[in-house]
Formats: C-alpha cells, sequence, structure tokens
C-alpha cells in the first residue's frame, strides 16, 4: 500500500503553491517586473519550473516569464485590462531531462482595472420631440454613455449632467437629467411649453458624463441632445376678415375668391391644414370650396354656371376647420366662419334652341313648300331679339323664315339620299341675338322620313353561267333588292319576261319572299343569252322592273369552264319587239307610199325562247 501510495502523481501536485497574481495596467519601465513567486516544497537541484499557456508560450508570447532556479514570475511589458483583463497560466516542475515531476497547477494573473477610458456616447447628437403643454416630469428621452474600465469598480461608475442649454428662455433649467439613468424630462411648466409663445421650437442641451461616479478626478465625455417642442392643435384657424366679396360673370367657372386664414400652429401638420365647408347658401350646389395646401387658403369656386337672370347675388356662408380634432379645451369659435358675398355679372348670352334636338316625322316626297316644323329660339337675356338661319344642310332641301323659325321644303325630300342614315335627316340652325357684342347658340333639326314607294326593285345577281352539256339544269338563284323599306319591298314576284317563248326555254320557282331559282328547261348552245324578267315589290301601289338577266352557256371540260367566244344570241326585249312589229307590218301593209319596210329576218338569229 505504501509502495503504491508513493507512485501517485497527485503528491508532487501538492508541493506547488502556486498563488494568484495580480498585476495593475499601464505600468511604466523598467521591465520585467516581478509580480509573484511559485513555491515548490520539493525541489531538487536537477528541477527546473516552466511557464506555459496564453501569454507564455501562447500568443500573446513572451508577457510573462518564470524564472526556472527560483520560481519568481514576472511581466515583461504594459498590460491593457480593456484588451486581456485575465491571463490562465499553468506552473510545472521538470527534471532536466523534461520529465514531468510536479504539477502542471493553474496560475491566474488579474489585471488591475486604471482609470484610463474617457465614458463614451453611441452619437455625437441625440435627438429627442415632446409635445407642448406637456406635463412637468414628462421624460423626453434618455442618453446612454459607455466606459471601457471595469464595471465592477468606480471607473465605470458614470454620472450626467446638463452644463449648457440653448437658448437659455425662458428659463435656462427647462430640462433636468437623471445623473444615473440619463433620463431628460421636462422642469418648466404645461403652461409654458407653449410652442407658439416660446423663442424656439428646438432646444439644445450639452449632455456630459463623468466617471468615478462623477467625481472631480472622474474623466468624461459629451453628447448634444437636440429637443424639438412639437405641436398640438391647441389653436383654431380664423378668417382674416369677417366678409369677402367677389364678382363673377354668369356662364363662367372657375375660382372667384381665395379666403384666407391665421393659424398659429405647426404649418405642414394637421393641426395647421384647414378644410373649408359651405354651411349655408349653396342650395343648388353652384360652388365648391378647396384648400391650397402651398399657403393653407380656401380656393372658392362656381363649378355650376350662375345665371345673372335667376340671380344676381349669393352670399355664402364658410366654415373652417382643422384635419386633426382641436385639443379639449380649445373650441371653434366667431372667427372660424366668414360670409361671402358674391355678385354675378351679365353677360350677353346666345339664344338657346327647345327643344335642341327638335325631332319631327315627315313623309318623303312631299310638296315643295310644305311645312316642316316650328323652330323656337330663346334670348336669356330681357330685351334681345334674334333671327335664325341654317348653317347645315347637307341635300339644300330646307328654308327657315328667319323671325318667325317655320321651315319649309325648297326641294323633295327623298329618304333614299345618300344624306339619310337609319331614316334620319339633320340639319344644323343657328340664331343670332342683336346684343352687342351678338351672341348665337346652335340647334339640330332632325327629319324621321316615312317611305313611300318610289323605287323599282332590281336582281341580283345580273350574271349567270351554265355548262352548255349540263345535266342539272338549275341555272342560278337570283334575289330581288329595293331601296325602300318594308313594306314597299318583299316579298318580290319574280316572273319571265312577256316574250313568245320564253316559257318553252325557261322557267322561274319560287323559293321564299326574297329569291327565286332560275331553270332550264332544255340545253342551249354556247352564247350569251339576255334572259328578260319582271321583279315586282310589295308596295301600294306596287312598282314592277323589266330587266334582264345575262346567261352565258359555256363550254366546261374537266373542271373548266371555257366562257370565250361565245355567240352574241341574245333576247333584247326591244329587238324582239322591233321583229315582232316588222312581222305584222308585212302581213298587214298600211304604210304609207313614202315608206319602204324590209320584212326580214336575219336567218341566223335564234331568240332566248327557241330551241335548238
Amino acid at each position: 500500500t505504501i509502495f503504491a501510495y508513493n507512485m501517485m502523481p497527485h503528491r508532487s501536485k501538492r508541493a506547488l503553491l502556486v498563488p494568484p497574481m495580480f498585476v495593475p495596467e499601464n505600468q511604466r519601465a523598467p521591465f520585467p517586473r516581478l509580480i509573484g513567486k511559485v513555491i515548490s516544497s520539493d525541489m531538487k537541484e536537477d528541477h527546473i519550473f516552466c511557464l506555459m499557456g496564453r501569454g507564455a508560450d501562447q500568443d500573446p508570447k513572451g508577457v510573462f516569464s518564470i524564472n526556472r532556479l527560483t520560481g519568481d514570475v514576472a511581466v515583461s511589458r504594459a498590460l491593457d485590462r480593456e484588451a486581456i483583463a485575465y491571463y490562465h497560466l499553468q506552473v510545472s516542475t521538470t527534471d532536466l531531462s523534461g520529465r514531468l515531476v510536479e504539477g502542471p497547477v493553474d496560475l491566474d494573473v488579474s489585471v488591475i482595472d486604471q482609470n484610463d477610458n474617457r465614458p463614451v456616447f453611441k452619437e455625437p447628437r441625440y435627438s429627442g420631440e415632446v409635445l407642448e403643454g406637456s406635463p412637468t416630469g414628462t421624460t423626453v428621452m434618455t442618453m446612454t454613455a459607455y466606459d471601457a474600465d471595469d464595471p465592477n469598480t468606480d471607473n465605470a461608475v458614470l454620472r450626467y449632467i446638463i452644463v449648457r442649454q440653448l437658448p437659455d428662455k425662458p428659463s435656462p433649467n427647462m430640462f433636468y437629467i437623471d445623473p444615473e439613468r440619463g433620463d431628460i424630462v421636462t422642469v418648466i411648466a404645461p403652461h409654458q411649453l407653449d410652442r407658439e409663445t416660446l423663442p424656439t421650437t428646438q432646444y439644445e442641451l450639452e449632455i456630459v458624463a463623468k466617471d468615478m461616479a462623477g467625481s472631480e478626478v472622474g474623466l468624461t465625455g459629451t453628447a448634444t441632445a437636440t429637443i424639438t417642442i412639437t405641436d398640438r392643435n391647441d389653436h383654431a384657424p380664423e378668417f382674416t376678415h369677417s366678409l369677402f366679396q367677389a364678382s363673377v360673370n354668369e356662364g363662367s367657372t372657375g375660382v372667384v375668391v381665395n379666403l384666407t386664414v391665421d393659424d398659429r400652429d405647426d404649418p405642414a401638420t394637421g393641426a395647421w391644414r384647414a378644410i373649408y365647408s359651405i354651411i349655408n347658401g349653396d342650395p343648388n350646389q353652384n360652388f365648391e370650396i378647396q384648400t391650397n395646401l402651398d399657403n393653407n387658403e380656401g380656393m372658392l369656386s362656381v363649378v355650376k354656371p350662375l345665371d345673372y337672370e335667376s340671380s344676381m347675388f349669393h352670399t355664402l356662408l364658410i366654415k373652417v376647420e382643422n384635419e386633426d380634432p382641436l385639443v379639449p379645451d380649445v373650441v371653434y369659435g366667431p372667427s372660424s366662419t366668414a360670409t361671402v358675398y358674391i355678385t354675378v355679372m351679365d353677360v350677353n348670352e346666345g339664344p338657346v334652341f327647345f327643344p335642341d334636338p327638335l325631332v319631327v316625322i315627315r313623309r318623303e316626297n312631299i310638296p315643295v313648300g310644305s311645312f316642316v316644323a316650328m323652330l323656337n329660339a330663346s334670348d336669356p337675356d330681357y330685351l334681345q331679339t334674334q333671327s335664325i338661319r341654317l348653317v347645315k344642310d347637307p341635300a339644300d332641301w330646307l328654308i327657315v323664315n328667319p323671325f318667325k323659325g317655320n321651315v319649309t321644303t325648297r326641294a323633295i325630300l327623298d329618304r333614299e339620299s345618300p344624306h339619310v342614315h337609319n331614316n334620319q335627316y339633320t340639319a344644323l340652325f343657328m340664331a343670332t341675338d342683336n346684343g352687342s357684342p351678338p351672341a348665337s347658340g346652335t340647334g339640330m333639326l332632325i327629319i324621321t322620313l316615312e317611305d313611300e314607294n318610289d323605287n323599282a326593285p332590281y336582281v341580283f345577281p345580273s350574271v349567270a353561267r351554265v355548262c352548255e352539256d349540263a345535266k342539272d339544269m338549275n341555272v342560278v338563284v337570283i334575289g330581288g333588292r329595293d331601296k325602300d323599306i318594308h313594306p314597299n319591298t318583299d316579298p318580290f314576284k319574280i316572273e319571265l319576261g312577256k316574250q313568245p317563248g320564253l316559257e318553252k326555254t325557261w322557267k322561274i320557282s319560287r323559293i321564299n319572299d326574297t329569291h327565286s331559282q332560275i331553270m332550264l328547261l332544255h340545253s342551249l348552245k354556247k352564247a350569251n343569252y339576255n334572259l328578260p324578267l319582271v321583279l315586282t315589290d310589295s308596295g301600294v301601289p306596287p312598282i314592277s322592273n323589266n330587266t334582264e338577266l345575262k346567261v352565258q352557256v359555256c363550254t366546261c371540260k374537266k373542271n373548266r369552264m371555257d366562257c370565250s367566244r361565245a355567240g352574241s344570241i341574245q333576247t333584247n326585249h326591244l329587238l324582239l319587239l322591233g321583229l315582232v312589229l316588222l312581222s305584222i307590218l308585212c302581213k298587214y301593209p298600211f304604210i304609207p307610199p313614202s315608206t319602204t319596210l324590209t320584212c326580214m329576218l336575219n336567218p341566223s338569229y335564234q331568240n332566248a325562247g327557241n330551241s335548238r
């Protein structure tokens, strides 16, 4: 047991006595300086002391050293507690071969603080605000400085003080700073903290922070605190005049007068910005008032034109308020209302047509000189007369009596004219009074034209093509068109002309009210044929149109239609009529001796009614 005890390494550790050591910072030369001693109770001649750790054999290296034989510990240079406040080292003993004999044992070196750092504010300038009228003791802001010295010593214990106030009116001690916390509070009475009566709205305080708990030997740091006295709405806006006057021409709009107010509150804030309202005298909402954001004036405008003949004067009662509500102990007084007298100036107004437009219904084709309408142009001004003239009459159909205003026709009204749109014809008239200078006004006359059956229907298409050997005898589907409107249009009746023989070659079948099918009853030779047709509308009375459909009989091969060089064998109704008359005359001669007729038909001619 004794042998085992002697082999235990802990017995040698207890032989080293390593007391803690303390070194003041900022020591001056000479160096090295002895700071303590390590004692070994079992030190032999061949034993030496070793020092390890940060500040010895680790960075920063060489700050501390130990005498290998005596155990004296020394510092080699001045220390900075704010850089490193504590060093943790280890001491051991070894023999000359380096074998560990005792240790390692901890060696703690503490750096003793010196008051070598001034208090420092984070910013050189601080800003705070306090509302005017705030109670005494209202906290405005907190100033905080920092000291890098040991917080456990008076070296870092700070005290605050206000050393100067600018300006120093109305009192040099308007504010107080808590010496320990740095809170700046108001000292001035609430009624004196009036933004509108103070010499300035910003105060600058020079704040000093001193360490050593504020003792005379303490170091100091300085900063500036700027305190702004902010506004509250403790002043109602007041009109600069109780009565404003303005004049405006009738019929015009725009700003007529600028209303001015005084407000002692802070400009460009809701406590200063004005809101105007018309509280009496504007039943028809002719006026509007807006705030000029640049100068806070009220711009009173006419938004609905005024009429001199209806009212020559207007009296408005205007009220002004702030965007922000007033503080409880302030109210709007009589000076927050004003009266505005508006005088309306007479202007020569142009005559006014009534109704405008004037809409009448007339039938087309009424005789020239027929009455169309009576124009009514009245002048709003008193004792004014006016004359009326035509300004726009696209078809030159109308005439107007300049003094009576009755409109009559000078030409036939035609519903199908290109100047008529949607059955309506529009004319523009101007009435001019005898004022100085003369004034005029325009009015519109719209004539809705009723249709008459005055247009014959026509056929479309007018040309059709068919193959000479076609098996399908349907030539074309044709339709009828009419410039008139119902009931003077369809249903159309489409028939073959009255020439003899047509019905042997052609046939017409009705499809619907507007269209019919043209069919061949047998094939025709390649040629051009004019097929006489009669197209009749449904008007009362109906109108018929004797017209023709050109039918081209072409050669068709491999889906290709060749209509060139077709012989012109036409069934022209005039030519047929002449031939019929010629045959009659030849059969029944009763012609005067002076007249000679050749009764001969061209043997090559075949009408559309003859077969191949």
